[in-house]
């Protein structure tokens, strides 16, 4: 761990409206601060490049653990990002082109500027895309926008999800069983608001069990969570009424983080999530993973601590 204090930049969603009981950024925030660390706060819409210099119109931020009084933001400055010495990219998705170029232009300060996580890799490694690398690892998988494949997809398994390919937080995920009339209508409002693909799996009746969300730091397993999802509700997503539960990881778990940990250190993917179902990867959540504090609250793994501690190693 290096006792050197770094200067952090935060680039977020407007930090008034933040849950703090269950915001990981809030989370990681706070952990830099108690170390010392200087924290600087932007949200993506101050993020500009002029000839090649990233620089974003940054607010110093003090936080403590407050309901209604949970930061202080300072001065507005402008900051050159090319002089932090880290940047945490933790926006919430859509995947969207805003998204991609914010990655192209933090991509120019990274690696002298640490970029948690690499943006170059997670513009690359869309999180739905990104897990079909790893083969054996899946449920049945189709991605495609010809409905002719969707419906011989659900023909094939009776029972599926579709979803946005690019979607975030259990929106637009829908389960179409065998005989289920809206599959058409479905696709055609797809369609009709995206020229991407969708995403269709083969439907996992494990996931009444939960839908367990495991954090990696630096390629390792460091805890998880388990979602239940309500009664009536095929998504486990806590904000569309979730259940948070502690649990361990099973082995195949553990075997499934063992086969992609490797890759996610190689591309500098320092903190991740990911989502299993049962026996299934389904999700590699690159871009603003969550889940910490709850994780922190069943077991007391600091996970917080273990991110900095991986921080502080690559700056020295």
């Amino acid at each position: 761990m290096s006792a050197r204090k770094l200067h952090v930049a935060i680039q977020m969603d407007p930090i008034q409206t933040i849950n703090i009981n269950g915001d990981t950024t809030f989370r990681l925030g706070l952990e830099a601060q108690a170390r010392g660390h200087t924290l600087s706060y932007y949200e993506p819409i101050h993020l500009s490049m002029r000839d090649g210099r990233v620089y974003a119109k940054v607010r110093p931020l003090s936080l403590r653990r407050e309901h209604g009084n949970h930061f202080t933001l300072g001065e507005e400055a402008t900051l050159d990002l090319g002089k932090a010495d880290v940047v945490l990219m933790r926006q919430d998705p859509p995947f969207d082109m805003s998204y991609i170029t914010a990655t192209h232009m933090l991509e120019v300060i990274h690696p002298e500027t640490l970029v948690v996580n690499n943006p170059a890799e997670v513009r690359n490694a869309p999180e739905k895309l990104f897990a079909t690398r790893f083969e054996g690892l899946l449920p049945p998988t189709l991605i495609t926008r010809d409905a002719a494949e969707i419906r011989a997809f659900r023909e094939e398994f009776g029972d599926i999800i579709v979803k946005p390919l690019y979607g975030n937080g259990g929106s637009g995920v829908f389960r179409i069983r065998e005989g289920d009339e809206n599959l058409a209508s479905l696709l055609e409002m797809f369609a009709n608001s995206s020229r991407e693909p969708v995403i269709a799996q083969r439907y996992l009746p494990e996931v009444r069990l939960g839908d367990k969300r495991i954090i990696l730091v630096d390629g390792e397993a460091v805890g998880a969570i388990n979602r239940v999802p309500a009664h009536g509700e095929a998504r486990s997503n806590m904000h569309v009424g979730g259940r948070a539960e502690p649990t361990r990881l099973t082995p195949r778990e553990q075997e499934i983080c063992a086969a992609i940990g490797p890759e996610l250190k190689k591309r500098g993917l320092l903190f991740v999530g990911i989502d299993v179902i049962g026996d299934y990867l389904t999700e590699i959540n690159v871009t603003s993973p969550t889940g910490i504090q709850e994780i922190e609250r069943f077991d007391g793994t600091n996970i917080a601590a273990l991110v900095w501690d991986a921080i502080e190693a690559k700056r020295g």
